[in-house]
C-alpha cells in the first residue's frame, strides 16, 4: 500500500521505535511507517488503517507492538476474533495486562458477554491502572446490557470514578454510559442530568451527549418544527429550547 512521503516512520512512539530495533533498519523503517499509517487511520480510515496493518503484521510478525497495533486496527473494523487473537498475541510477548478490557470487550462483540463478565472479576483487573480499571469497569456494565441486566449495568458503573467531580481522560465515556443507563431504564429525569454533566466534561466531543441532551430538550422536535412553521417563529422557539443544552 502507499505510503505519503512525508511520513518518515519517526513519528512513532519511542518505545516502539525501540521494539523494532530488533529488526534490520530497512524493514524496522518499513514496519514503522506502515505504523504510523495505522495510528494516523484508525479514527477515520478504519479499513485504511486495517490494511496497513496487514502489511506490518506480513512483516514483523514477531514485535508484539506490530500485534497490538494489528489487534487495535482489526477491532475498529469490528474483526473481533481476529482483534481478539492478536491482543491475546501481543499480551503474551509483553506479559503487562493493558489489554485486558479490550479482549473482554472483543469476547462482547463475539456474542459472549458472560465470557466478559468472568474477565472482568478476574484477577488481571487489579492489576490495571486506573483507566484500565475504569475500562473494565465500561465492559462489564455493557455485558450487563447484552444480557438484558440493566439495574445491574447502572450499579457496575456506580462507582468512585463516578461520583468525582474532577475531569480525568475517561469521565466524559463514564458519565456518558451511566446516562444511557439510566435513559434504557426509563429513568429519563437522571439520565438528563447525566448527559449534562457528560457534556461539561467531554472537552474534545469524544461522545455525542451533546445531541443526546438536546434530543431529550426536545431540539430534535423544535427542527421538525422549523420545517412546516414561520420561520421566524419556528427560529426563535429552537433558540430557546436549545438554550438549556448550551449552558450545561
Amino acid at each position: 500500500m502507499p505510503i505519503p512521503e512525508d511520513v518518515t516512520g519517526d513519528e512513532i512512539d519511542k518505545d516502539v521505535r525501540q521494539e523494532l530495533q530488533s529488526l534490520p533498519k530497512t524493514l524496522a523503517e518499513d514496519v514503522a511507517r506502515n505504523l504510523v499509517m495505522v495510528a494516523r487511520l484508525i479514527d477515520e480510515d478504519p479499513e485504511g488503517a486495517y490494511g496497513y496493518s496487514r502489511v506490518a503484521l506480513r512483516l514483523a510478525s514477531r514485535v508484539a507492538a506490530v500485534r497490538e497495533a494489528a489487534g487495535f486496527a482489526a477491532y475498529a473494523n469490528q474483526k473481533y476474533t481476529e482483534a481478539l487473537a492478536e491482543f491475546r498475541a501481543a499480551r503474551r510477548m509483553t506479559g503487562t495486562v493493558e489489554l485486558w478490557p479490550l479482549m473482554a470487550d472483543c469476547e462482547r462483540g463475539l456474542g459472549r458477554p458472560e465470557k466478559a463478565l468472568d474477565m472482568a472479576g478476574a484477577p488481571e483487573v487489579h492489576k490495571l491502572d486506573k483507566a484500565g480499571q475504569v475500562e473494565m469497569r465500561l465492559v462489564a456494565a455493557g455485558a450487563r446490557r447484552d444480557m438484558g441486566q440493566l439495574d445491574a449495568a447502572i450499579v457496575t458503573l456506580q462507582s468512585p470514578e463516578l461520583a468525582s467531580n474532577s475531569v480525568q481522560p475517561w469521565t466524559a465515556r463514564l458519565r456518558y454510559a451511566y446516562a444511557d443507563a439510566l435513559l434504557a431504564a426509563g429513568r429519563q429525569g437522571e439520565a438528563r442530568e447525566w448527559f449534562a454533566k457528560a457534556v461539561e466534561a467531554d472537552k474534545d466531543g469524544s461522545t455525542d451527549a451533546s445531541d443526546r441532551l438536546a434530543e431529550l430538550d426536545g431540539v430534535e422536535f423544535v427542527d421538525a418544527f422549523d420545517e412546516s412553521e414561520d420561520d421566524g417563529e419556528g427560529e426563535s422557539d429552537g433558540g430557546a429550547a436549545a438554550a438549556p443544552a448550551d449552558d450545561e
